[in-house]
């Protein structure tokens, strides 16, 4: 083979996409934002990692995601309704009332919880390579999505058993579930940060989800509320989205008003927004402390 020969078969060799990595004062913060979809990649396995591991050598698996809140709720339906005797707005069933409550509350503690411990759960992998740190709770949300969309299975079901059917109001779900999204993941970012530093709270977070779960209109509706703590009451991220749910799945006969709604809103963004700059501002040491 000639010379010229060799050389073009050289350039025409697929050549695999590959990274450079440069080690330069300020570069990754100049470029933090757009290495994170560089390490998209990383990104899915440790999501897809999670669902996998979550009910690893368990007997019935991820029957768990549809067990837990299907107990709580039988529990919160004889509590709330059949001992203290409260009402369930216009014709909804108590137990339709609950679960679709539920849902979000789920959805929230459980990513809560996982993206608290997720820094400490991947220590090994931070403090021996480079990557956005940012991935490693957002992949833990994600992860807590899925059981979501398991218990909305079940939620459908029962639904379907009590013959009570959605309405076009179901069209704007997907802005309430983005909203729960962002609540957790702007709280689990202050937590799984603060979790590093203190490790007091691998103890605190599950007492926070524990208290919350009975502060925020879970098993009664947030109409019984006195209006005189209306507003300390809606500081809770949470009265706004399961209100949200309650108006979107049960046709519109649970109350939303806007002014919960719009405060859940505001504090979502506070803690979205805050979570990021403290988490990028505690980020570098991580590797350190952990």
């Amino acid at each position: 083979m000639t010379t010229q020969q060799q050389t073009a078969a050289y350039h025409s060799t697929p050549v695999a996409e590959h990274f450079d990595l440069w080690i330069e004062a300020g570069r990754t913060e100049k470029n933090y934002w757009r290495d994170l979809w560089r390490y998209r990649e990383l990104f899915y396995f440790l999501a897809w990692r999670d669902i996998l591991v979550r009910y690893k050598q368990t007997i019935i698996g991820m029957a768990w995601a549809l067990i837990r809140p299907f107990l709580t709720m039988l529990v919160f339906t004889v509590v709330f309704s059949k001992v203290a005797k409260l009402p369930a707005p216009g014709a909804v069933p108590y137990p339709l009332l609950v679960f679709a409550a539920m849902l979000p509350w789920q959805f929230f503690s459980t990513a809560l919880g996982e993206s608290s411990n997720s820094l400490i759960g991947n220590a090994n992998l931070i403090s021996k390579i480079y990557f956005p740190r940012l991935i490693v709770p957002a992949g833990s949300v994600i992860t807590s999505f899925v059981d979501f969309l398991i218990t909305l299975s079940l939620m459908a079901a029962m639904m379907i058993w009590y013959g009570f059917l959605p309405d076009w109001r179901l069209l704007t779900l997907p802005l309430f579930v983005a909203l729960a999204f962002g609540a957790a993941f702007g709280a689990g970012l202050w937590l799984c940060a603060l979790n590093v530093r203190y490790r007091d709270f691998r103890y605190i977070v599950p007492f926070i989800v524990q208290f919350g779960l009975y502060v925020s209109p879970v098993g009664f509706s947030s109409s019984l509320v006195p209006e005189t703590w209306r507003l300390l009451y809606d500081c809770n991220p949470m009265v706004g989205v399961i209100d949200g749910f309650r108006w979107a799945l049960l046709g519109g006969q649970s109350p939303l008003t806007a002014a919960p709604l719009l405060v859940s809103v505001l504090v979502t963004l506070i803690l979205c927004i805050s979570g990021v700059w403290y988490f990028r501002r505690t980020e570098k040491t991580f590797a350190d402390v952990i």
